[in-house]
């Protein structure tokens, strides 16, 4: 075992997980709130939208007053408790709203304020000869929704747009921005509703829903529509009574509670992908979060904990020659074939001592016959080459073998020395 030093310093490692980590979780967090790099603010009639149609004015008038507002890009929001304002556009599916009212009554999420559009927009041409912002409009004229009395809040209701002098109710009164273009309900029929907001001639602007045959609790979180979005929208925020009574008109929907306002955006095409961040942190993935973050924190610690530079293990196999020959006798040593290496090993010796004496026979006989004359010429008084080579050949047993070996390596290392 050895110890080596890490290249790397552990504060340069936990600077590098914490900027992978928190670059992981703002990519979550960005595929949730719909960051996706395409322009909000692109001429319509939502809460991201800076043209007159638009509803960003009354984003910020509320932020500005203290009020709890969000922008939903998730239509599971919308299960969630608080005042839900939603701005479908122009041309939207009657079914699709319906179904977003039904649900909020089911799951008794809170009241609804329902903003119906009537402008036809369309952004500034970018080479128009005018000066305009990011987002900026021009109104090509006004158009009542035809999905509006499709709905089973409009049953049996006709939209229209005229010209009127002016709006009363909650207690102000006021004109609009394009009182030649104003849209109101002219005709209840047998929906039940509270009036909060009408034109010189009667003509509602703004009502609270009461009850209707289909829905059964409106009575406690009732739904708001506003049929004039000049009385909300960026156009209407011109004027401060306008701004007054939109605020007044939230205040009414939340019945002056402090709740959260959500502005939906999903109704126009602005949804976001499911938040995997928020998904981890509700149930059931809550518990398994949280056992991951634990996880994650005891191993942290106990990686930056460590005392010391990591230990190295040593090699399974060691390099070299001397471990390769041992590596060889171990394998022999493990199968038992000690008669195999009698043969090489008596050549090997025999061709080493030649060599040593300046001979170069190639036959076995003949190598070992030049050995003993040219050691006996030498006056060697011990045992021949020849008679030493047939005692390994004829030893069986392992020690004989060994011991054989061991008396020709003795042969060798004398003639040598």
């Amino acid at each position: 075992m050895s110890r080596r030093t890490s290249p790397f310093s552990p504060g340069a490692v936990l600077a590098l997980l914490l900027v992978g980590a928190l670059a992981f979780l703002l990519l979550l967090y960005a595929l949730g709130q719909g960051w996706t790099g395409q322009d909000e603010s692109d001429g319509g009639n939502h809460a991201a939208a800076n043209g007159l149609n638009g509803f960003s004015g009354l984003v910020s008038l509320l932020e500005n007053t203290g009020e709890n507002v969000t922008v939903s890009r998730n239509r599971a929001d919308m299960e969630e408790y608080g005042l839900t304002i939603i701005t479908p556009p122009l041309y939207s599916d009657a079914e699709e709203i319906d179904e977003i009212i039904q649900r909020r009554i089911d799951y008794a999420s809170g009241p609804t304020l329902l903003i119906l559009p009537k402008w036809i927009a369309a952004q500034v041409p970018a080479n128009a000869d005018v000066e305009s912002g990011d987002g900026w409009v021009v109104l090509a004229g006004a158009n009542s929704p035809g999905w509006f009395d499709e709905l089973t809040i409009g049953n049996g209701t006709r939209l229209a747009i005229g010209q009127t002098g002016g709006w009363q109710g909650l207690g102000e009164a006021g004109d609009l921005p394009a009182p030649q273009q104003v849209q109101a309900l002219v005709s209840d029929s047998e929906n039940s509703m509270r009036a909060m907001l009408v034109d010189d001639e009667g003509d509602v602007l703004a009502a609270e829903l009461i009850q209707s045959s289909d829905y059964d609790d409106y009575e406690h979180w009732p739904v708001i529509v506003v049929f004039e979005p000049d009385l909300m929208n960026n156009y209407g925020m011109g004027d401060e009574k306008r701004a007054d009574v939109a605020l007044q008109l939230i205040d009414e929907a939340s019945f002056g509670d402090e709740m959260p306002i959500r502005f939906d955006l999903t109704l126009n095409g602005l949804a976001g992908a499911e938040n995997l961040l928020t998904l981890a942190f509700r149930p059931p993935f809550l518990a398994a979060t949280l056992c991951m973050l634990l996880a994650s924190i005891v191993i942290g610690w106990r990686a930056f904990r460590r005392f010391g530079p990591p230990i190295a293990e040593a090699p399974a196999m060691a390099q070299g020659k001397r471990q390769l020959a041992r590596n060889g006798a171990a394998l022999v040593e493990r199968v038992r074939r000690w008669h195999l290496l009698k043969k090489p090993y008596e050549d090997m010796i025999g061709r080493r001592v030649a060599k040593a004496l300046g001979l170069r026979p190639a036959d076995t006989q003949a190598r070992e016959t030049a050995i003993d004359s040219a050691v006996a010429r030498r006056g060697h008084d011990g045992p021949s080459f020849s008679r030493l080579a047939a005692d390994l050949r004829a030893a069986e047993r392992p020690k004989d073998i060994i011991r054989a070996a061991q008396a020709l390596r003795t042969f060798e290392r004398t003639l040598t020395q």
